[in-house]
């Protein structure tokens, strides 16, 4: 069973694996490639040092050959074409099968910028607004109080919210809402004896959240939160879809990642990856049974709620062609699914400055003016103050079993990278060490 220290330890890889993103920085505007993510020529044809970028590969294959992961693949473009596109290890140790390029993951908190792009879509239509009440479209949320303490005898001190949330502040993990994915907090422990995450479909998950107060006033802190689970059903209720049809017919077809969706098919079901975690007594991996306190799904039937804060498999070319979307500034081989200025928005900090020194509450880690937070994405505004090496206005985020990605608008660059292994990999972070890895062998960014 995955452990509440364990996702904790999750929820840090993750952060890190984003850690550098903020603000969207105006771009010159490129004439994306017809054809995305075909072969370069050669790592110096997009100004990488082959020798240097080996180094990248050295790494990752020996995180495979020390046992901290099962398998991993790898895909690193520039310009819409693909640097570095790498497999290690094993699909399945039971198995013995190989990790292959069309391997499925489950992506978890990677489908959050893909509700965030929904979202946008939605937005570009006029549906919503930023700084809309939440309470406009789920007036269930109209009388929501924020929990100030417990009393003497245990009991939560309960006051009523200034104002409702905004879909701003839903977007930017400002709103107040808890998350039950761990329980240190009274709101959080909350969320777990509702089973919020555990509703039987959208609708429910409103009921049971209107039942439970806020961690905090609106906007005054960022905490990670089932704010993009509420987005999911605002997604739903303005289009009318289900939010798995929305996501395939604005989305996935149009970008055609096929293999993308909120379950894997039986004629998939062999390409699906085993999920990991640590043995707490031997630190060896093994096939993880439980996450989040229940037993873990199968991922081979459709889900009873659609999660857009979690629910998502895909595969490492199915979520390239989703970042070099957003890298091409909302296009993808002629077609358009957001304007540039909307994907400029999503990368743009949405966390008011007096809220920037608060911690994030996943891990050590504050936001500041140099990290900060778009819309459902981690953005960086100052890289080098960050203490990272990715370009202004990188934009990313990462999933509680280890996946990563991120899209750098500066130097063109986008990475995704998929593991399955949840509660951290036992050494230094995976996406932060590709990071380095990746731009140190960027040595002529002007080609």
């Amino acid at each position: 069973m995955i452990s509440r220290a364990y996702f904790a330890a999750a929820l840090t890889a993750v952060t890190l694996a984003v850690a550098p993103a903020p603000a969207a920085i105006a771009q010159p505007a490129r004439k994306a490639p017809v054809a995305a993510l075909v072969p370069a020529s050669s790592p110096e044809a997009l100004g990488f040092d082959a020798q240097r970028l080996a180094r990248l590969d050295a790494y990752m294959a020996k995180v495979v050959a020390d046992g901290r992961v099962a398998g991993m693949t790898t895909l690193l473009a520039r310009h819409g074409k693909i640097v570095s596109y790498n497999t290690y290890g094993k699909k399945s140790l039971a198995s013995g099968e190989p990790m292959t390029k069309d391997t499925i993951f489950r992506i978890y908190s990677m489908t959050k910028p893909i509700t965030g792009v929904a979202m946008m879509i939605l937005f570009e239509e006029g549906r919503w607004r930023l700084d809309d009440p939440v309470s406009r479209y789920i007036p269930e949320f109209k009388n929501l109080k924020v929990m100030t303490g417990l009393d003497a005898a245990g009991k939560p001190i309960l006051v009523d919210a200034a104002r409702p949330p905004t879909l701003r502040e839903i977007m930017s993990h400002t709103a107040g809402f808890g998350y039950g994915l761990q329980d240190e907090h009274p709101v959080d422990k909350l969320y777990r004896e509702k089973k919020v995450l555990g509703s039987a479909g959208l609708q429910e998950m409103i009921t049971r959240t209107a039942e439970i107060p806020l961690v905090s006033q609106p906007g005054t802190a960022w905490r990670y939160s089932s704010s993009v689970d509420i987005q999911g059903y605002i997604v739903e209720k303005l289009s009318g879809q289900t939010l798995g049809q929305f996501f395939d017919q604005r989305i996935f077809k149009p970008l055609k990642m096929n293999d993308t969706a909120f379950f894997v098919p039986a004629n998939k079901a062999n390409r699906l990856a085993a999920v990991y975690v640590a043995n707490r007594e031997t630190r060896k991996i093994e096939e993880a049974k439980r996450v989040f306190d229940n037993d873990m799904p199968t991922y081979l039937q459709p889900p009873g709620m659609e999660s857009g804060g979690g629910g998502l498999v895909s595969t490492t070319m199915d979520y390239a062609r989703f970042a070099q979307m957003l890298a091409n500034e909302g296009q993808l081989e002629g077609v358009r699914i957001l304007s540039p200025a909307t994907v400029e928005l999503m990368g743009a900090n949405a966390i008011p400055r007096e809220v920037l020194v608060n911690s994030n509450g996943t891990a050590g880690l504050r936001f500041n003016e140099a990290v900060g937070f778009g819309m459902d994405l981690m953005v960086v505004n100052d890289p080098r103050r960050a203490g990272t090496l990715e370009g202004q206005g990188s934009m990313s985020w990462g999933g509680a079993a280890g996946t990563w990605f991120w899209v750098d608008p500066t130097n063109d660059v986008i990475f995704v990278g998929m593991i399955q292994r949840i509660g951290g990999t036992g050494g230094d972070d995976l996406g932060s060490m590709a990071r380095t890895l990746t731009y140190q062998a960027l040595v002529d960014p002007e080609k």
